[in-house]
């Protein structure tokens, strides 16, 4: 293994929004890059997650992009695909702050603790070593694939949301959108303007939400979010906490009749679905748009579920109290962009306050 002898004061784990509001963070703080710290990204260039998603996504049509800390995002083309934007933009941020991002750094695990020092490794051998760890993985790389009957006898094809291309991989065939957020929502009307014949399935009803997305709401969204995570339990899905915004584009296509779900899905054939009603209609693709899960493999060897599968978070909602000097961003509350710049903040100021006082007590039991 490749290792780095020195023992850095913070790693980050990410290059994402909530990783780089971190890193911008800390150096404000007044660490010194690749002395005091470094942001591993998985990835051979910037974006995050963005630069994976499909072009067909243009900005006008991506929800909750924010600024970053210290650079305004300015007004891009909004016919421009949202992941050149992005890509654009975080790479010019990490240059303007000259941020210590190495990449392509893909963790495969932590160990450690406060007390020893935290060891990163990745899937190459690399270590790196660290007081403390600020992990803002996401959830891109943790697809979530539901099950149902049947589901495994289907010979048509099968693809979630991280695989979507473009909607001309569709061409001539009918395809079965399952899932309840923006993302199915998108598809569909994407394909529905190709000519292909769509069908939409989602457990409950759509949740579609007429009050403004303000201040105040995001608010409200935070607070139920955090009453989830601040006692160990799972947070919900996006749409679960935000429901889907009613706005004009959606409202046609729920006019239009592509926006209307058939329902919950009971089982799968070689070349049908069933719904929950009992109908059942051919198709030829499964287009899973079903979410995420935060993507925390790497952190496994830490211990940090419980037994309902949640991460117990503080008040602070990045700190892990079974776990003292991890934070993790991009998680539960964190998980917007604008949660992900507040979060970095936070995940950055915490860590510095647990070194200083880690430092204060080593300085108190030299001088006795």
């Amino acid at each position: 293994m490749q290792s780095t002898s020195k023992q850095m004061r913070t790693v980050v784990i990410g290059a994402g929004q909530a990783g780089l509001s971190a890193a911008h963070h800390l150096r404000r703080k007044g660490l010194v890059p690749h002395e005091d710290f470094v942001v591993l990204d998985a990835n051979d260039g910037p974006g995050g997650a963005w630069r994976h998603r499909w072009d067909s996504l243009t900005f006008d049509r991506a929800h909750g992009l924010h600024s970053l800390p210290g650079m305004d995002l300015a007004t891009p083309d909004p016919r421009e695909p949202a992941a050149a934007v992005v890509a654009r933009y975080y790479g010019a941020y990490e240059s303007a702050f000259a941020l210590p991002v190495i990449r392509p750094f893909k963790v495969r695990n932590v160990t450690g603790s406060l007390e020893d020092g935290f060891t990163i490794i990745s899937t190459g051998g690399r270590v790196i070593r660290a007081a403390t760890v600020i992990n803002a993985t996401g959830t891109w790389d943790k697809p979530y694939w539901p099950f149902y009957p049947g589901q495994r006898e289907f010979t048509g094809r099968q693809l979630h949301t991280h695989d979507f291309v473009a909607p001309e991989q569709f061409l001539g065939q009918r395809v079965l959108v399952v899932g309840g957020g923006t993302s199915a929502a998108q598809f569909l009307l994407q394909l529905s303007t190709h000519g292909i014949d769509t069908l939409w399935s989602t457990r409950r009803a759509p949740q579609w939400r007429e009050a403004p997305m303000d201040k105040s709401w995001g608010i409200e969204i935070e607070a139920s979010v955090n009453a989830r995570t601040h006692v160990g339990l799972p947070p919900l899905s996006v749409v679960g906490a935000t429901g889907l915004p009613l706005t004009d584009f959606y409202q046609e296509g729920i006019d239009s009749g592509v926006l209307v779900s058939h329902g919950g899905i009971d089982s799968f054939s070689a070349q049908s679905v069933t719904f929950t009603d009992g109908s059942t209609e051919e198709i030829d693709v499964i287009l899973w748009a079903t979410g995420f899960r935060a993507s925390l493999d790497h952190l496994a060897p830490l211990g940090l579920r419980e037994p309902g599968g949640g991460i117990l978070m503080g008040e602070d909602s990045v700190s892990v109290p079974k776990v003292p000097g991890l934070f993790l961003v991009g998680y539960g509350a964190s998980a917007s962009t604008i949660g992900a710049t507040r979060g970095g903040r936070a995940a950055a100021v915490a860590a510095g306050r647990l070194q200083e006082a880690a430092a204060a007590e080593h300085a108190t039991v030299d001088s006795l």
